[in-house]
């Protein structure tokens, strides 16, 4: 199962929740997880692989969508919330460096 953590924009106070792990949800219904996070780039890369790919492509997004939308929810300008080894370890699960602060 998929580990949840919390987001926080600081600049507009928005908060949005991402997951570490497998997605299941991606895996069972596709690229509907990510419009639902409006996570518009990703419905689209999901949709196109899945209809050129008759919906096989789905075996492969359910192990790297996950670590795509938190990528890009980093990228957007939100911040993970929790203890120091918490955040490292979702910055590491992202495959990015942890910003010092």
């Amino acid at each position: 199962m998929a580990q949840p953590v919390n987001f926080v924009n600081k600049n507009t106070n928005q908060v949005r929740q991402g997951y570490m792990g497998f997605s299941w949800t991606a895996l069972f219904w596709g690229p509907f997880p990510a419009a639902f996070r409006s996570d518009w780039k990703w419905f689209v890369i999901i949709l196109i692989a899945g209809f050129f790919t008759a919906g096989l492509s789905g075996l492969v997004f359910c192990f790297i969508y996950n670590k795509q939308h938190i990528k890009t929810l980093i990228q957007e300008g939100f911040s993970p919330e929790g203890s120091e080894d918490f955040l490292q370890s979702v910055y590491a699960y992202a495959g990015m460096q942890k910003p010092t602060s």
